[in-house]
């Protein structure tokens, strides 16, 4: 019968025992031992997730290649139209493929359209990296490679602050020069 102490056990020693959880030095300790597994679980689905959401190297490299030949196949307005789409295939992860000029003009940029036809020579990150100076210089001499220098993240471009006021993070970024032409393809990775 429920509530009935079992035959040889006190009233007393039953109700301690029912739903009574570890206690002590053990209890104490594989407690310890769950927060910490749970930690660690947390702490690995959080990195994936982070990892998953960060563009690649390779996948830089690879869009940015992709990008020079749909110029070359489809000529730079057709294929300005593409790259200038913030959800097409040219947006990706965290990144992006842009277009520019020698001269440090912008041809495309798909999450700063308002940046299309400014020229941006003169720019500087937040360490005073002249870095389109730098871009041109590395898709005239080499053709491609890879320059690092400070950005907004794109959610940080997203927010409606003034672009000065925006906080910048490490980004390493791929450039690539159209063959036969003096413009040049980029995106980046943020570290």
């Amino acid at each position: 019968m429920a509530g009935t102490p079992r035959s040889g056990a006190s009233k007393e020693t039953e109700e301690v025992n029912v739903g009574d959880e570890p206690s002590g030095e053990r209890g104490e300790s594989m407690r310890k031992v769950a927060v910490i597994a749970l930690v660690v679980m947390a702490s690995i689905v959080l990195v994936a997730s982070a990892l998953a959401e960060s563009a690649t190297k390779e996948e830089c490299i690879a869009k940015c290649k992709e990008a020079a030949q749909l110029i070359t196949e489809k000529g730079m307005d057709a294929a300005f139209q593409e790259l200038q789409n913030k959800d097409g295939k040219f947006v990706w992860k965290d990144s992006y493929v842009y277009v520019m000029d020698f001269t440090g003009t912008h041809l495309t940029h798909p999450l700063r359209p308002n940046m299309v036809g400014k020229n941006v020579i003169e720019f500087k990150d937040s360490n005073g990296k002249f870095v389109v100076k730098e871009l041109i210089e590395i898709a005239k001499t080499k053709g491609e490679g890879w320059i690092e220098y400070m950005y907004p993240k794109p959610e940080e471009l997203a927010k409606p602050t003034p672009f000065k006021e925006k906080i910048s993070s490490k980004k390493l970024a791929y450039v690539y020069r159209i063959p036969g032409k003096e413009i040049f393809v980029s995106a980046g990775l943020f570290e």
